[in-house]
């Protein structure tokens, strides 16, 4: 089983924005004691009359049914009807999907365990060599679980969400071998 993120797109009813934009981080605060939530987020509009960009990710797509199929998220939907008459438009992935999706691999056999290994490798090995070389001295006068915490945190979100789409665009080749 794997993580699915759900990107729903939705414009809000002229002059509505604010409302709109408050009833979603409402529902998604529901949400989020929803079984199998694991985070979300909301990406307003740049311009006026363009659409809002909603981000959920849950530990399973049965999670995100749970959610997509109870009453609170029901509830939700009916009151933000009233501040946009257009309909939203919803996208699943399987989060790993995304990454395969900025490669070109996506749709094509999921490459081999070890290859995925040896990329991972290549982004967390810079990672932690520089975080461990450069933000742990700074970061001395902390305890050591929380020196790591702060660490560990940074290296993960740099690789899933920086290092490793360019690495597997840079190795696709190598990849769908």
């Amino acid at each position: 089983m794997s993580q699915v993120t759900r990107i729903i797109h939705r414009r809000a009813n002229p002059g509505q924005e604010a409302h709109y934009e408050r009833l979603v981080r409402d529902m998604l605060a529901a949400c989020s004691r929803s079984p199998g939530y694991l985070f979300s987020t909301v990406i307003p509009p740049r311009m006026d009359g363009e659409e809002f960009h909603i981000v959920q990710c849950f530990t399973t797509q049965a999670a995100l049914d749970i959610w997509r199929n109870s009453k609170d998220a029901a509830e939700w939907h009916e009151r933000l009807r009233h501040v946009s008459d257009h309909e939203p438009e919803y996208r699943v992935f399987n989060t790993t999907d995304l990454w395969f999706s900025a490669t070109g691999l996506e749709g094509q056999k999921q490459p081999a365990r070890w290859r995925m290994a040896v990329v991972t490798w290549m982004g967390i090995f810079p990672l932690a060599s520089l975080a461990v070389a450069f933000l742990f001295p700074l970061l001395t006068a902390l305890p050591f679980i929380l020196r790591m915490m702060i660490l560990t945190v940074l290296i993960v979100f740099a690789m899933y969400w920086i290092v490793m789409p360019r690495l597997l665009r840079w190795l696709a080749w190598w990849l769908k071998r």
